[in-house]
């Protein structure tokens, strides 16, 4: 083999050999930031369903430190809650609960006042739904309408009611219009989480 022919090889394998460290030190770099940014998202969630106060030009470290210093998790019976104190509003305890949706699978958290029984705040902060359709969900509009609502109807019965004619009891919701399917299964994943709600923290309609 020429001298020459030997040096390309080398300086080729070499090159490689570099490039393969090269990637994988970016690749792990990038892996960090992704899970740091993920957490960070996590915890926004969080924190705003909880009410609790945040920069949202903060950095992912300086999130986890309001969360650290704002927010407790709570077993209870197996379920797991995110726990804050609000000036106003006093104790507040959020869950987290999941569902398929029309398109795509459905995340969110459901805040409730110290009692258990009352809706502090909702935040559905996963969803593919159809745009301007049951899309709608995520928007500030339809999570209001859950402020105060209560998770056991009149008669002690849990579970919140996506309703076309009008939300006049203390567990009703007024559906979107045009978007059925996804209020049927908005439904049912809220009325999965409440039933655990209930089962595990004593709660009901007494």
């Amino acid at each position: 083999m020429k001298k020459g022919s030997l040096y390309t090889i080398l300086y080729a394998a070499v090159l490689g050999i570099t490039c393969a460290v090269a990637l994988t030190a970016v690749d792990r770099f990038t892996e960090t930031r992704k899970v740091a940014n993920v957490q960070a998202e996590e915890v926004q969630d969080i924190l705003t369903v909880l009410g609790v106060p945040f920069d949202a030009q903060a950095s992912s470290s300086d999130l986890l430190t309001v969360y650290e210093s704002m927010v407790d998790e709570e077993e209870i019976n197996g379920l797991t809650f995110f726990v804050s104190r609000h000036p106003e509003a006093g104790k507040l305890l959020a869950t987290r609960f999941s569902g398929p949706g029309l398109l795509a699978p459905i995340e969110g958290l459901i805040c409730l006042e110290e009692d258990m029984r009352t809706i502090y705040a909702i935040s559905f902060y996963k969803q593919e739904e159809t745009p301007g359709l049951g899309g709608q969900i995520s928007s500030a509009d339809f999570q209001d309408q859950f402020r105060g609502k209560m998770i056991v109807g009149p008669l002690g019965y849990p579970g919140i009611h996506l309703v076309n004619d009008g939300a006049d009891q203390v567990n009703e919701i007024d559906a979107i219009t045009g978007a059925t399917m996804t209020s049927d299964k908005v439904e049912d994943m809220l009325s999965e989480i409440i039933e655990r709600i209930i089962a595990r923290s004593g709660a009901d309609g007494a």
